[in-house]
């Protein structure tokens, strides 16, 4: 696990420092504090600072060069199956024993066609001196991120925004499209970001550079149906479920330092301990946050998981205050900003000083087995198509007449969904999943007009595979492609990389990820939470944890609002008000009203204008 950056010139006569080079790679140093190194050639610049987890040695460091020198690598992640990819490689000369050279030694085999063999969680670049090109990629799920930044003279990609802001190279503009996004879901969705100009990389594709001509393509997509998976009883489903876990798991204790796991007591992290030492016969070291506030407390849940698996158990004691005492320094890891992502900070540091670089976590298991309200909402709304296509005309006239005050969100948001044209999950997830409606929004922020946003749009290009899966794995998919790959697995990667702790994510394999989204309904509708995944594993999870009440890391934040954080909140919300683009005194009406207990305002909803406006400012973006 570390962190890439590149400057690519497309003219090798164009004058350029290797300083820009230096300084986007140290704006990474906090995901590689292990080494760092560069690679300067004519028109090409490459660094890399890296957090050595397989191979320890100094060979292994990068930029890495194959051993012909026409390929010189720099990458970010894992691939879990190397060895079996490097078996394949019977010829090449190995002088390292690690994942690196495999993956540029695949490379210089099988050129770009090598990501099919791959498994695992990367973003890399290979820089070809022999045909001068360039080619990024990124995995298949996004656990990994990549932006770039292109313009008629010059390429530069990094692991991180804030590593393209340090060339010096690129204006720190806002976006507004990007704006806009951020408000809406918390978070930006492919191809934007929140700086105008730089772009992400989508999942699951990669795009290469030649004589300043660029080529993007998508090599794998969460949407495409990828084999003829047979469901014929619920019994083999949940044996496949399990093989697929347990494979899914052992891949993911490739490593040549120690292992731990979050253990949140929940049934996500209890499966992942669960297997780590039944299926994997190996003594996790769990750890757990505990509280002396029962309100927050999970310890006790995670004391039974810990105990019947003979885990090597931390439990961290800590005070809801400390998310105080870090506030400022989770808002400052923040590689782009996000509504969500501070309790993940907190987590990761108390690992992190425990001794611990590599960490399994259980996030992605309520995505793939239904664990969400919003699947039985879409699927309440999805049953009605026939009658949705019918009451057109009265459900516009009901939105008409719905009575709604300013800064009136939810009813907003029931608004968009009675206006709807259809009940599908490209029309429905959107506003399912909104933070801000769009004409909220527009009352606090001076920006034009925007009919669909980057997620919308998205939805919208695949909505034929989408309607191809069954009802509950359409939400599925509509998450991995909003929530889950823009907020869930972007703040885990900032706020882990932040610390120099390394997250993996079993319920993020691939392949069981393909095989999940192909059941049919009738096997995956829980029964009670998860009830697929639970009886896919079972005797493994004991009943207190099964049956247990779902209980969110959730901390007073609008108690601490209005009090504690008042004058931070305040401050932030008074400066953004002098900014372009938002609306002076409707933003400070907003803010009033929630200190007044305006029941229609949250304070996530308020939160979203103090993290930005904090980030805004600590990057120094206009």
């Amino acid at each position: 696990m570390c962190g890439i950056a590149g400057i690519l010139y497309f003219k090798a006569s164009s004058s350029h420092s290797p300083d820009s080079i230096v300084k986007m790679t140290n704006a990474l140093s906090h995901r590689g504090p292990d080494a760092d190194g560069f690679f300067v050639e004519n028109e090409i610049s490459l660094g890399h600072r890296r957090l050595s987890i397989i191979d320890l040695s100094i060979a292994a460091n990068q930029p890495f060069i194959d051993h012909s020198g026409r390929y010189i690598m720099v990458y970010n992640g894992e691939m879990y199956n190397y060895q079996e990819v490097r078996a394949k490689l019977k010829d090449y000369p190995f002088k390292t024993s690690g994942d690196t050279e495999t993956l540029i030694a695949a490379y210089a085999q099988w050129g770009i066609k090598c990501i099919e063999q791959f498994k695992g969680m990367f973003a890399f670049a290979i820089w070809d001196r022999q045909e001068k090109e360039l080619c990024i990629v990124r995995d298949r799920m996004g656990v990994k991120p990549l932006y770039y930044y292109v313009d008629d003279e010059k390429l530069l990609f990094a692991s991180e925004v804030r590593s393209i802001l340090a060339s010096g190279l690129v204006d720190r503009k806002i976006s507004k499209e990007g704006l806009f996004e951020y408000f809406s879901y918390q978070s930006v969705s492919y191809p934007l970001t929140i700086i105008e100009g730089i772009k992400q990389l989508e999942a699951g594709s990669y795009f290469t550079i030649k004589n300043g001509a660029t080529t993007k393509k998508n090599y794998w997509s969460i949407t495409n149906k990828k084999n003829n998976f047979e469901y014929p009883s619920k019994k083999v489903v949940q044996n496949n479920i399990s093989d697929l876990l347990i494979k899914s798991v052992q891949r993911r204790l490739v490593s040549d330092v120690p292992v731990g796991a979050f253990l949140s007591g929940g049934i996500d992290s209890s499966v992942v301990v669960g297997l780590m030492a039944t299926a994997c016969n190996v003594q996790p070291a769990t750890f757990n946050i505990s509280f002396s506030e029962k309100e927050y407390d999970e310890s006790a849940y995670a004391e039974i998981v810990a105990k019947k698996f003979n885990t090597n158990h931390t439990k961290i004691k800590l005070s809801p205050t400390v998310m105080l005492d870090e506030l400022e320094n989770a808002l400052s890891a923040m590689d782009t900003p996000s509504g969500d992502g501070i309790n993940t900070f907190v987590v990761s540091k108390a690992i992190r000083n425990a001794g611990i670089k590599v960490a399994l976590s259980g996030i992605g298991g309520d995505e793939l087995f239904a664990g969400y309200p919003i699947f039985n909402q879409f699927q309440k709304l999805h049953a009605k198509k026939g009658m949705w296509k019918n009451t057109g005309l009265i459900r516009k006239i009901a939105a008409a007449l719905m009575p709604a005050k300013q800064f009136s969100n939810k009813k907003y948001r029931m608004q968009q969904l009675l206006n709807c044209s259809s009940p599908e999950i490209e029309e429905i997830y959107p506003v399912l999943r909104q933070i801000l409606s769009s004409k909220l929004i527009h009352e606090l922020l001076n920006i034009p007009q925007i009919n669909t946003t980057a997620l919308q749009d998205k939805l919208l290009s695949v909505k034929s595979d989408l309607h191809h899966l069954p009802v509950l794995s359409q939400v599925s998919a509509a998450e991995y492609l909003g929530y889950t790959q823009h907020t869930l697995l972007k703040d885990t990667d900032q706020m882990s990389m932040a610390v120099a702790l390394e997250a993996r994510e079993p319920f993020f394999d691939t392949d069981l990820v393909e095989y999940v989204l192909g059941i049919p309904d009738q096997f995956k509708q829980p029964v009670y939470s998860k009830s697929l995944l639970v009886e896919s594993v079972k005797p493994l999870l004991p009943d207190e944890i099964v049956f247990r009440k779902k209980q969110g890391f959730v901390f007073p934040w609008e108690l601490w609002m209005k009090k504690e954080l008042r004058s931070f909140c305040e401050t932030r919300i008074n400066k953004m008000s002098e900014r372009a683009y938002f609306k002076p005194s409707m933003l400070k009406l907003y803010w009033q009203r929630f200190l007044n207990n305006d029941p229609a305002i949250r304070w996530a909803d308020i939160w979203l204008f103090v993290v930005l406006e904090y980030w805004l400012e600590k990057n120094g973006v206009d």
